[in-house]
């Protein structure tokens, strides 16, 4: 694999001043040697003209957080870091690369869940070059292939987990989304890892059941919710109902036996269970008649 090696170019601004100096010195001899109609002086003149042109092209700009790619002749050289005017040599080609910290958003993908649920997933990539001679060499494209992995990461991982979790301790993707995006960015560093970029950050953007089955699977979201509900209810009401005849049987405030101890609960759960409101019924009898 191509490493990245980093170079330190010459500064561009001694360069310009010493060019400007040596052009000038060159066109001054050039008119010299014409006026004086001397061939050989004129061809001499001519060729450092022509030297000291081909040398402008080797100046170019660094700017913060980009580089420049060198190489001589489709060798790779190495990689200028350094903001600023440099100057390297001529013959070398520059290639611009940026470093910049830059993101992209998947499209939705349509998969299935573990349990074979379709749904829609997509997710944001943070991510940047590290590597410049692996990103331009190893792969063809870079940016694509972020792309194309990415996409491919998101929904390998969406099949391994459920969209949602109905057994304690098991890992869903509505439920445990740090732990789906720590995994989600291992998977996609571990992708990227021959193209010389670094994955920052991944995370879920968008997730949500399939259009054909939404409706039905809210319904199920909805029922298992009013399930839990009941559940904590009944567990509050039989444990006030319990308070209430420990409170009793302490207090001496009245003496029940099991038929009327029975008659209570059932009423005090029909209270503190109902979701609407009760009706007071006045007994005017006894328990027994």
């Amino acid at each position: 694999m191509i490493r990245e090696i980093k170079r330190e170019a010459q500064s561009g601004l001694v360069w310009i001043l010493g060019l400007l100096l040596a052009s000038g010195a060159a066109s001054w001899w050039l008119v010299v040697a014409i006026q004086r109609a001397d061939a050989v002086q004129v061809v001499a003149a001519s060729l450092v003209l022509t030297f000291l042109f081909v040398l402008w092209f080797g100046l170019f700009i660094v700017n913060p957080n980009e580089a420049k790619v060198l190489q001589f002749f489709g060798d790779y050289v190495g990689t200028v870091h350094e903001p600023g005017l440099k100057f390297a040599n001529p013959l070398l080609t520059k290639r611009k690369i940026s470093v910049r910290v830059r993101n992209f958003e998947t499209g939705k993908l349509k998969v299935n869940d573990k349990r074979g649920t379709p749904i829609e997933i997509a997710a944001v990539v943070v991510w940047k070059v590290v590597d410049t001679a692996e990103a331009l060499f190893e792969v063809d494209n870079y940016e694509d292939y972020i792309h194309v992995q990415s996409e491919s990461a998101v929904r390998g991982m969406a099949t391994n987990y459920p969209y949602d979790t109905y057994t304690e301790g098991e890992i869903s993707l509505t439920g445990h989304l740090g732990e789906i995006a720590e995994r989600l960015q291992k998977e996609i560093q571990d992708r990227l890892e021959k193209a010389g970029v670094k994955v920052m950050e991944a995370r879920i953007s968008h997730l949500a059941y399939a259009p054909e089955i939404a409706g039905p699977m809210l319904q199920r979201q909805q029922a298992s919710a009013i399930i839990a509900a009941r559940q904590k209810i009944v567990e509050g009401a039989v444990g006030m109902v319990e308070m209430a005849l420990e409170m009793l049987s302490k207090q001496n405030i009245v003496r029940l036996d099991e038929e009327r101890k029975a008659a209570m609960v059932s009423n005090l759960l029909v209270v503190l269970c109902s979701d609407r409101a009760t009706q007071p019924v006045v007994n005017t009898g006894s328990l027994y008649t």
